[in-house]
């Protein structure tokens, strides 16, 4: 168990003030323990926080009396990142408990190293049911298995130590390989507005084709004109 200090808090302390003062007010409750205020310092619980997360017993001295606790929940400021309430429950060794554990992935994936497969990450955390002192920090998961694209790892390829049982489901993913997505082609500018055609294909929209229609036709005929001079020419 990992130790860390606290003390009782009073009732009517402010928690404004214990903040400004580096002291994190928290409370205490579970087996067989009646709700207790207590109070932490600051850099001594963030510290045992990171260490031992929700998953690794903690061994609370409130003054001098020691009981073993796990961190139940947390409260952290928005701006900061700074913990701002803890909560700590409290365990009887002698009965199982359950508890959300991380997994931590371990080794090398050959579809990852030689396929340039995407790792990607479905489950995070699983929970576990055993006694609290045979709770795991965390729960390997061997990449090895990933071998090929689109291969999984499952509940059931944890390495879970003897007197664990893990209450997820034991086809459940945790994690997979997937390709890679290919970018779309690019299509050029011009050759999507038709500029370059092939030699005799037809001119887009026909502009070019009514031009010339109408140029020709405009050489054969015989000018208005021309026409009226000769039929003065035949009334005389």
């Amino acid at each position: 168990m990992v130790p860390l200090k606290a003390s009782a808090r009073a009732s009517e302390a402010s928690v404004k003030e214990l903040r400004r003062g580096s002291i994190v007010p928290c409370i205490l409750y579970g087996n067989e323990v009646k709700n207790t205020m207590v109070q932490c310092g600051e850099n001594e619980l963030t510290k045992v926080y990171v260490k031992a997360g929700e998953s690794t017993l903690v061994e609370l001295d409130i003054d001098g009396k020691k009981v073993p606790v796990l961190f139940h929940a947390l409260q952290f400021d928005g701006v900061s990142g700074r913990i701002t309430h803890a909560d700590f429950y409290a365990v009887n060794l002698k009965k199982e408990i359950e508890a959300p554990v991380p997994v931590r992935f371990t080794g090398e994936s050959l579809a990852v190293k030689e396929f340039a497969g995407v790792f990607v990450t479905v489950l995070q955390h699983v929970t576990v049911r055993c006694l609290p002192t045979a709770l795991p920090h965390e729960l390997e998961a061997p990449m090895s298995k990933l071998a090929n694209l689109r291969d999984v790892l499952k509940v059931s390829d944890l390495v879970v130590p003897a007197g664990v049982k893990v209450k997820d489901p034991a086809d459940t993913v945790i994690a997979t390989v997937q390709e890679q997505r290919k970018e779309e082609e690019v299509v050029p500018v011009a050759a999507a507005e038709g500029a370059v055609t092939e030699e005799g294909a037809a001119p887009a929209e026909g502009a070019a084709g009514a031009e010339g229609a109408a140029g020709e036709k405009a050489e054969g005929a015989e000018p208005a004109k021309d026409k009226k001079e000769k039929k003065e020419k035949k009334d005389k």
